[in-house]
């Protein structure tokens, strides 16, 4: 769930950026501001409150701001939140931090426009001129900047402790602005996220590896195959459904693989990305792949494909056959021939797919464990430094 402050001095241009965020990547639009604003007009008693606050230059008190946010929060049903005027102090963003921890949600980043304090100035008073808002007097804005220097300014330093502060040249276009703060947001999503996808034959060993790989990056490892048993053994619908399928060495329909990712990424909002294995499988999987991380704002970062000799394959699968380890589709050698042959059908254009997106890796498999695993390593750090 994408979570982002736009941070930046009055006048600097961020409730005009924050309306085009809003609609290009599908966020709730929360300024404290406009929130406050609208109770004002309202005549509410919160707005009676707030209004001599903010006539006067001055900052409304966090327990009434926290109880605003929250419940928009709460009541969020977009892909994220675009904070626009808060957090405006140290302590503010202390609460951000926890309010968003006990929502099982982190700050993607702080996007900072920089703009000159004169021209900051300018553009106030020409919107006063326009709008008639009590705010932007000329008195008032002295007022408005000097709070922002002496609390805000140090908020900056917060997240640049953190890592997360993106200061972005205001200056220019309202275009020129947005095409900015999407490239920084791009780039951070991608950077955010480690997604790979191991592909392979059945027997490949893709497994042990993925398992492997997922602890060394620390993703979270999400195996159809795997959530596919588990609900065999609790006995669910969606297992008694899949059985069928599986007993016979055959994919599951596209849905349940859907449904059983989207629940594994949804379980895991703090994930630092996801390593995939046994889907996608199809060509028409990898688009629906490619659909399921673009409504986490993320991409693939590579596709490994696990090459392995076919009668090695086999070996490994007969082998395990006989061990605790043993699938339905071990037992009968022509359901595992099925299997592989399946695999081959469906590899070349999903082969293709990635090769066309500059995402596509692949290595032999059938060396020694840990000489695999090196390999694998490898490509998934020149991946990550491509990304």
């Amino acid at each position: 769930m994408l979570s982002i402050v736009l941070f930046g001095a009055p006048g600097a241009g961020k409730g005009t950026q924050s309306k085009m965020l809003v609609e290009k990547y599908n966020l709730t639009y929360i300024s404290t501001g406009d929130i406050l604003r609208k109770e004002i007009a309202e005549g509410s008693e919160i707005g009676l409150k707030a209004k001599d606050i903010i006539n006067k230059g001055g900052l409304v008190d966090d327990e009434l701001i926290v109880q605003i946010i929250e419940k928009t929060i709460e009541n969020s049903t977009t892909g994220g939140i675009l904070f626009d005027g808060f957090p405006r102090t140290v302590v503010q963003a202390y609460i951000l931090e926890g309010l968003l921890h006990r929502m099982n949600r982190r700050l993607l980043c702080l996007l900072s426009l920089e703009v000159p304090r004169e021209m900051l100035i300018e553009r106030m008073l020409n919107r006063a001129s326009i709008e008639g808002r009590e705010d932007d007097k000329k008195e008032v804005i002295l007022t408005r900047f000097q709070e922002y220097d002496n609390k805000t300014i140090p908020v900056a330093e917060f997240y640049k402790e953190k890592g997360i502060y993106c200061p972005i040249d205001g200056v220019g276009t309202v275009e020129e602005v947005f095409s900015r703060l999407k490239e920084v947001i791009d780039k951070t999503l991608e950077n955010a996220y480690r997604n790979i996808i191991l592909f392979g034959s059945p027997g490949s060993g893709r497994g042990t590896q993925a398992k492997l790989l997922a602890k060394e990056y620390d993703l979270v490892y999400v195996s159809t195959g795997a959530m596919i048993r588990d609900e065999i053994a609790k006995g669910s619908e969606i297992g008694m459904l899949s059985q069928t399928y599986m007993e016979k060495g055959n994919n599951v329909p596209d849905l349940i693989a859907i449904q059983l990712i989207e629940q594994k990424i949804e379980e895991n909002p703090n994930a630092k990305g996801f390593l995939f294995k046994g889907f996608p499988s199809t060509y028409v999987q990898a688009y629906i792949m490619d659909g399921i991380l673009e409504k986490m704002h993320t991409s693939v970062t590579c596709m490994i494909e696990m090459k392995s000799n076919p009668l090695q394959c086999i070996k490994r699968l007969t082998q395990r056959s006989k061990t605790e380890r043993r699938r339905v589709y071990d037992m009968d050698p022509e359901i595992i021939i099925h299997r592989i042959e399946n695999y081959e059908q469906s590899a070349l254009n999903v082969r293709s797919y990635y090769q066309n997106k500059n995402k596509y890796y692949s290595i032999n498999s059938d060396a020694a464990e840990e000489v695999v695993f090196e390999s694998l390593c490898k490509i998934v750090d020149e991946a990550l430094k491509k990304a």
